[in-house]
């Protein structure tokens, strides 16, 4: 279980670390103009991300099945496990935001000159990786310059709740399955329940703020110097909505196997 729970805490580091690292992307393309090709770029991130959680979860699935044989097994520690890797994953994407900002910003221009993703991979020669060290920035956060944003308090705090419950879904729908193990197929499945909920205030409160604020630093320039902040504080939110997830693991997977009995 050792090698499996490593897996997994490998590719849940990379889910996270990706969907962070998205916010770098946005802002390299503010800072080229080329905001449509970024958010494409975005796209493509996502969808490796998303990937490798269609793989996370079988493998994670596996330690309910063995709890079931072995009872001494304690799979709610390895769950916990599983979202202490999504912080570090998360913690990780911040501090390297400032290096993959600018080499999302040389992707997105080699990416204009060929005209096509497969086009611009297979132009890439040796030295041209060679060459990504010089892009490396060592992070640099000063609380200072985080105070005078103007980002409503609230709208970080949703931001919090939502990566948490997001962080949660599959996780709790699991434990809920090794919690109700007479109804375990219908509890493993019901991981919209919790994320439902999260897609709801994403959809209608977070995403539409972000890109306001983002079309604000298309257009503002004075505004641009200061994107990079609020980026770099949306990342941070999500990195304590990925520790609120450990507080909301098991009353989430009640909640599951409260529903699943009533439905």
């Amino acid at each position: 279980m050792i090698q499996s729970l490593f897996v997994v805490c490998v590719l849940t580091m990379i889910i996270h670390m990706f969907e962070t690292l998205s916010y770098s992307l946005r802002l390299a393309g503010i800072r080229v103009n080329k905001l449509a090709v970024a958010l494409s770029l975005t796209g493509i991130i996502l969808l490796v991300s998303r990937t490798a959680n269609l793989i996370q979860a079988p493998m994670t699935a596996k330690f309910i099945d063995y709890a079931k044989i072995e009872p001494t097994f304690d799979v709610l520690e390895y769950l916990r496990m599983i979202l202490i890797a999504a912080s570090i994953g998360t913690l990780f994407a911040i501090l390297l935001s400032p290096t993959f900002a600018r080499i999302w910003e040389r992707v997105i221009l080699k990416l204009q000159l060929a005209g096509s993703l497969p086009k611009m991979i297979s132009s890439v020669t040796i030295g041209q990786l060679k060459n990504a060290k010089h892009y490396v920035r060592k992070p640099s956060f000063r609380i200072s310059n985080f105070r005078y944003l103007g980002i409503p308090k609230r709208f970080i705090m949703l931001n919090i709740l939502v990566t948490g419950i997001y962080s949660v879904g599959v996780l709790a729908s699991l434990y809920a399955a090794h919690l109700v193990p007479e109804l375990s197929t219908s509890a493993s499945q019901a991981s919209g329940l919790i994320n439902g909920i999260a897609t709801i205030l994403l959809t209608i409160f977070i995403d539409p703020q972000i890109g306001l604020l983002t079309d604000k630093a298309c257009q503002d320039e004075k505004y641009k110097e200061q994107i990079g902040r609020i980026y770099v504080m949306l990342m941070a939110s999500r990195f304590v909505g990925t520790i609120l997830a450990q507080f909301l693991l098991v009353p989430a997977a009640y909640f599951i196997s409260e529903m699943v009995k009533i439905f």
